[in-house]
């Protein structure tokens, strides 16, 4: 990407940056802090004070896209440049029967959408963000529930036109929430970790005064740090970067400590430095920028860190510990361990996440393990998220109907039902296995679908009626465990020459809201929880 495409793609994304963000940020500061030391001698030329760096943590898109798959509740209303683009965009994803495009288009069985994401950047080629769809708004469309998104390309917001280069595509079942009834709005839904990134974002520099001397001074600073091929200069003005192996996890991390290196050292401005930093963290109130700056110098800062481990401020502790982590020290993992472990610490999974960014991966594990049993719910989901990325035994999974997946610990008497309604469908079994009572009577909100076991019987009743002809029911019996049922529920019905298990093809958001229903009605001795929805607002605009 070169310095003029960088540089339009900041003027269109920063506003929506800004937008999204606001109020999120640190009020600016203004003059000294309190007890902030002064430094004693000029402290010289950061990398970040000669160069502007460009790397983009979250990029807005926005597409247009046709949801299938429904029943009677879509619409062919569609503004003429619009229909003209998903035209062209279908034909070109044919390979072979193209079909009438229009006939398709105009089914009430589909319905135009916006497709609107935040585009994570600071990550690799393929990985997958949530999306949002709307149905085009002045259409007849009720509903998008039960619907499928086909494949939608999406590009930086503004952009549209078959000839605009997408930065993403996405695709997948529409998830409609229906865990709170009265806050459902069936015309809007979401395709859980259904948007895929297409490239990987390097992170570009551009040089405020182009010299190819400070070019090659800054590259030279780069590689001697992060190794070999960290650093590129392109041009006089411009210098591409590639995020480190260690740094994978952490890329916005990896741009501010590049922006707090020095280009020159000396023992003494590098003690200088130190120094006045190591006071910034302990007296400041932006501790990360000085945590940053320390982890910038690099190992000559150890010994100074570690004397802040005995900090009376955990706030302190924490930051030194986690700069000395990821400078390959484990001198601050006893101080992470403790505040992970400290029930009345209010930087618990702050702690625990930097154990698994950056200790060895089994540390890492058995802090984590040890968390499940924790008293407070965020802390155990915390360490099971970081047992699910350290892809640990504890945590067995089985994809369902290449839907979601169904997940469950067993090391831990704590029993509870998580369900995730943001990036990847999951249903987690904390306690597994979990087992629902006899005299059970459980119903769709709709009627369709009905579990039922009365006292004394040996297995679960599972119906559902065809969704088209109601007079049509299936039902399948299920064990009493819980795993068991939900299988039976959502996995797709299959022929009859076929071995593997059958079910009745429940979508994910109608599995969860029959699970909620369960353990509020006692069928289930589990705490149900649901984590957060998409936080995605864009502005919606009339083409």
């Amino acid at each position: 990407m070169d310095i003029r495409h960088i540089k339009t793609v900041c003027a269109v994304i920063i506003p929506f940056v800004v937008f999204f963000i606001g109020g999120c940020g640190k009020p600016a500061k203004t003059g000294k802090e309190p007890n902030e030391p002064a430094a004693k001698i000029d402290m010289g030329a950061t990398i970040g004070s000669l160069a502007e760096v460009f790397s983009f943590e979250l990029i807005p898109v926005e597409g247009y896209g046709l949801v299938g798959g429904l029943s009677g509740t879509g619409s062919g209303e569609c503004p003429a440049p619009i229909r003209e683009y998903l035209k062209q965009y279908i034909l070109q994803q044919l390979t072979e029967d193209k079909g009438n495009v229009d006939e398709l288009i105009n089914s009430p069985d589909t319905a135009v959408v916006i497709v609107q994401g935040i585009m994570p950047t600071a990550v690799q080629k393929n990985q997958y963000f949530d999306v949002k769809v709307i149905a085009l708004p002045g259409t007849q469309t009720t509903s998008l529930e039960g619907g499928w998104l086909y494949g939608t390309e999406l590009k930086a917001i503004g952009g549209f036109g078959i000839a605009i280069k997408a930065l993403a595509t996405a695709k997948g079942p529409v998830f409609i929430d229906t865990l709170d009834p009265n806050e459902t709005n069936k015309k809007i839904g979401y395709i859980l970790a259904g948007g895929r990134v297409l490239d990987e974002y390097e992170v570009n520099m551009g040089l405020r005064r182009p010299d190819y001397k400070t070019a090659s001074l800054i590259c030279n600073k780069l590689n001697g740090r992060f190794g070999d091929g960290t650093a590129r200069a392109v041009s006089p003005s411009q210098i591409e970067l590639k995020v480190p192996a260690a740094y994978k996890k952490q890329k916005q991390r990896f741009v501010s400590i590049v922006k707090a290196i020095y280009l020159a050292e000396t023992p003494e401005a590098t003690k200088e430095r130190i120094n006045t930093f190591v006071k910034k963290l302990a007296v400041s109130e932006d501790k990360y920028a000085s945590e940053t700056a320390l982890e910038a110098i690099g190992n000559e800062s150890l010994s100074k860190l570690a004397a802040l481990l005995n900090s009376s401020q955990e706030q302190v502790r924490l930051g030194a510990a986690r700069c000395m982590l990821n400078l390959g020290s484990d001198g601050g993992l006893n101080t992470l361990r403790e505040i992970a472990s400290n029930k009345d610490s209010t930087y618990r999974v702050e702690a625990l996440d930097a154990i698994t960014t950056s200790a060895s991966r089994n540390d890492a594990i058995a802090i984590s393990r040890n968390l499940l049993r924790d008293d407070d719910p965020n802390v155990r989901l915390a360490a099971y998220e970081n047992l699910r990325k350290l892809d640990d035994i504890a945590v067995t999974q089985k994809l369902i109907a290449r839907n979601f997946y169904l997940e469950q610990i067993t090391q831990t008497e704590y029993k509870g039902i998580f369900v995730s309604r943001s990036g990847q469908p999951r249903i987690v079994l904390f306690g597994a296995p979990i087992y629902c009572h006899d005299n059970i009577f459980i119903q769709s909100a709709n009627g369709s679908i009905t579990i039922n076991a009365p006292a004394g019987q040996k297995y679960v009743s599972i119906i559902r009626k065809h969704p088209k002809r109601p007079n049509v029911m299936v039902q399948l019996k299920s064990s009493f465990e819980l795993s068991d049922i939900i299988q039976t529920l959502c996995e797709e019905p299959l022929k009859k020459t076929k071995e593997e298990r059958r079910g009745l093809n429940v979508s994910y958001a109608e599995a969860i809201a029959l699970l909620k229903q369960m353990c509020d009605k006692g069928a289930v001795e589990a705490e149900f929880w649901a984590g957060p929805l998409p936080k995605i607002e864009l502005t919606i605009k009339k083409k």
